[in-house]
């Protein structure tokens, strides 16, 4: 079957975007990351990101499902216009509230260190048990228009590209940590989160002023 180069090149950029904004802002799956990379090591805490990585894709893939049951819906014109601006809204509003954001670590976790199977076994479960993500998945792919109905071998590679941006998060995240554990104090996670926040919020708007100028002012 002919795979399209180009569209799957847009499509894994699109996947690794996707897969480092949703995982970037410091939630209760960050704090737990960033304090076992200061605890057990560096290793433990990027296995207990990628426990959250594979429970991202459980969502995106629901989210995928679900737009490809209203197909006929989402890919007309105006839709995908407004699909486009309500992503980049609600992108800017988790961005503000990202910006905002007090993380504290989840409840009930063993402060033994375990193996690292058992840590990247409760990132996933601590991931999991927040399926409000759905709407960020939904908000990302209507912004970065990540569902492409065409081309469903290429969509496998984006797919793929979530996991893999999100696993790159991680893996900078904690290789990051463990360099300054010394000089780290977990304060600096509201100043992470606060650059985050900002940084998601500004592209949220260029967002919105590039559609406002291509779909009002151009045409």
């Amino acid at each position: 079957m002919w795979i399209d180069p180009i569209n799957t090149i847009a499509l894994v950029v699109k996947g690794l975007l996707v897969g480092i904004i949703a995982s970037a802002p410091m939630g209760p799956v960050g704090v737990l990351v960033v304090q076992r990379t200061l605890n057990k090591g560096r290793w433990y805490g990027f296995v207990t990101g990628l426990g959250a990585a594979l429970s991202d894709i459980i969502y995106a893939l629901i989210t995928g499902l679900g737009m490809t049951f209203v197909m006929d819906f989402v890919e007309r014109p105006r839709t995908m216009i407004y699909l486009k601006i309500g992503g980049s809204i609600l992108l800017f509003l988790f961005g503000l509230f990202t910006f905002f954001a007090r993380p504290v670590p989840p409840h009930h976790v063993s402060h033994g260190k375990g193996t690292l199977a058992h840590n990247m076994f409760t990132g996933f479960l601590v991931t999991l048990s927040n399926p409000l993500i759905i709407f960020l998945f939904m908000a990302l792919f209507a912004r970065f228009e990540f569902i492409d109905f065409g081309h469903r071998i290429e969509q496998v590679f984006g797919y793929l590209a979530v996991v893999v941006g999100a696993c790159l998060w991680w893996l900078v995240l904690s290789g990051a940590i463990d360099k300054v554990r010394a000089r780290f104090q977990m304060k600096n996670i509201v100043r992470v989160n606060r650059f985050i926040g900002m940084v998601v919020m500004i592209a949220a708007v260029m967002g919105l002023v590039y559609f406002y100028y291509i779909y009002i002012i151009k045409v």
